[in-house]
């Protein structure tokens, strides 16, 4: 199934909880939340006080990314804040099958994130154990970069693992994702879609998510 997450990194700081009502009147899925420390990461977003704000303001699933060191110290607040899918870092995080267990555990769906330089090989052994996989195509840290082509490679990877194995997983991607690109992401396997100034930045939101979902539509593998 196609998703549309369009990240609030984008969106204008200034009025957040409009922005998030704004993502739902979209058509969207899910409402991406970038969380940076300014050390995983080279930038500083929001952290779970924040989060828990915005969840009034939307019924879609809170869509949040851990682009933070030692996620597992602050999981239980951003499961508390509303979280309703964590996503953390292979590269960032101690031990990976706990925070799988702990997410679980709360009712929390579990995703892994890779940086686009990390090997696929990182996150094959938690496949069985997760709702999503996320394929950064980018490297994480601001908006608006272009994205890196080589990555499709690894959710190609990814998907062909989780057919062999018959894992019905989410594979998402975020960074860089356009119109104009959607369709080749999607033919490589992904089926869920973070998109930023692509869709805040559009003059008509709801077209933005439209065209994104058909375009994937059209050749999700």
């Amino acid at each position: 199934m196609i998703k549309i997450s369009p990240s609030i990194l984008s969106a204008d700081f200034s009025k957040l909880g409009q922005e998030t009502r704004r993502v739902f009147d979209s058509g969207a899925d899910l409402v991406h939340i970038d969380v940076m420390d300014g050390h995983f990461v080279p930038n500083i977003t929001i952290g779970a006080p924040v989060i828990k704000c915005l969840k009034p303001y939307s019924p879609l699933p809170l869509d949040v990314h851990l682009m933070i060191e030692n996620p597992e110290r602050f999981l239980d607040d951003f499961i508390s804040a509303g979280a309703d899918i964590i996503t953390v870092h292979t590269e960032a995080a101690g031990n990976l099958g706990e925070i799988i267990a702990r997410l679980k555990k709360a009712g929390v769906k579990p995703a892994v994130a890779i940086k686009p330089a990390t090997p696929v090989s990182a996150v094959l052994p938690y496949l069985s154990s997760l709702a999503m996989v996320l394929v950064m195509t980018v490297e994480p840290g601001f908006g608006g970069q272009k994205l890196i082509e080589s990555t499709l490679d690894k959710v190609s990877e990814i998907r062909a693992e989780c057919k062999s194995k018959g894992y019905n997983i989410d594979i998402q991607v975020d960074g860089g994702i356009t119109p104009e690109n959607v369709g080749r992401v999607a033919a490589a396997g992904a089926n869920v879609f973070v998109a930023g100034s692509a869709v805040f930045k559009a003059p008509d939101m709801k077209a933005a998510v439209e065209g994104l979902r058909l375009g994937a539509k059209s050749r999700f593998a």
